[in-house]
């Protein structure tokens, strides 16, 4: 039996031997695992034991943010080989379902997730997972930043729902990994700047040493404030609200402009209060995020192209060996910590 990371229950985690999927589809890859994120859902299974509906009830291999090498193809697989360096989407859904055919499929019902129970995830040397599903990383795009896609692709699917036309101004609420990932995604997409609001100096920071991205701390400045006085009082294009946290939605529908795209990212833990008669005064439009469908590729293209760089997001990468030590270093949230990632193979 594979070793892997498994959480046994909320706050119990063990580097241990599990009985795993081990049979080779003939539409399927193995790969070996090489680099692991570990991403906000990890750790929130890890000290609360839950996600909304998804309890862990049983023992469940952590991680979905994944970078490797195919290992052995199925007998249809002809668009990967063996040795190809590759990235995969975590979440596979049923190709028959009405989701599907829509091409959202990230929204069906019958998706299975990696890392959300009671699906297994990829903390283990080898996985096996569907070719559909799994991408060649070009040669200039390193298995750090092939594990980096997965949250990258939350940003391009925010970029997505936006409907960006160059030259926007947006304000992003919130600079977590997922938060720097939307504003350089919306950077990508065609906005001439980005604000990023945060109360974390060290996180604005970080977000700050990019070009075209322009930090606000919440905690000294007035956002409404700032943000009129960078638009002559219209106000931004777009509002990315990618903290989920209640007190950001009244900032966020102050410092939209009439006619303005607001784009829900973050997760709200508990329902919270919303203006309507503010979103209808100013006729806002409003989307919603959930996972991605359709970006891997176009996320891929953009790292290789140089035009986005993760690399400064990585803040620090632990052996497999030392996969429960990486998680308690997540836990505790450091502020200058934005990605985490575990490296599974041996060098």
């Amino acid at each position: 039996m594979p070793i892997a990371l498994v959480l046994e229950k909320m706050n119990e985690l063990k580097l241990r031997n599990i009985e795993l999927n081990d049979i080779i589809g003939a539409d399927d890859v193995r790969i070996e695992i090489d680099t692991v994120g570990v991403c906000g859902s990890d750790v929130h299974y890890y000290t609360h034991g839950k996600i909304g509906p998804f309890i862990v009830e049983k023992p469940m291999v952590l991680g979905h943010e994944a970078a490797g090498i195919v290992t052995e193809i199925g007998d249809n697989v002809k668009d990967l080989k063996v040795g190809d360096r590759v990235c995969m989407e975590p979440g596979i859904p049923d190709p028959r379902s009405r989701a599907s055919k829509l091409g959202i499929y990230n929204v069906d019902p019958a998706v299975t997730f990696w890392a959300t129970p009671p699906v297994h995830g990829c903390l283990t040397p080898s996985v096996i997972h569907p070719a559909a599903f799994t991408y060649k990383l070009p040669d200039n795009v390193s298995m750090a930043e092939g594990a980096m896609v997965e949250p990258f692709a939350i940003g391009m699917q925010s970029a997505a729902k936006a409907n960006i036309k160059g030259g926007d101004i947006a304000l992003v609420i919130g600079a977590g990994p997922i938060g720097m990932m939307t504003a350089l995604a919306a950077l990508a997409g065609g906005c001439a700047e980005v604000f990023i609001s945060d109360v974390v100096d060290d996180k604005l920071k970080i977000a700050g040493q990019y070009d075209g991205i322009t930090p606000i701390n919440a905690r000294t400045q007035n956002v409404v404030g700032e943000i009129a006085k960078h638009t002559n009082g219209w106000g931004v294009d777009v509002v990315f609200e990618c903290s989920g946290a209640a007190a950001a939605y009244p900032t966020a529908l102050s410092a939209i402009c009439p006619g303005g795209c607001l784009v829900f990212v973050g997760m709200p833990v508990d329902p919270v209060p919303f203006d309507i008669v503010s979103a209808q005064a100013k006729e806002i439009h409003i989307e919603t995020v959930f996972r991605y469908a359709n970006i891997y590729d176009r996320a891929i293209n953009l790292i290789a192209s140089g035009k986005v760089d993760l690399k400064p997001l990585i803040s620090k990468t632990f052996d497999f060996n030392d996969s429960i030590e990486a998680f308690d270093r997540a836990v505790e949230a450091r502020p200058t910590d934005v990605k985490i990632q575990i490296k599974v193979k041996n060098q």
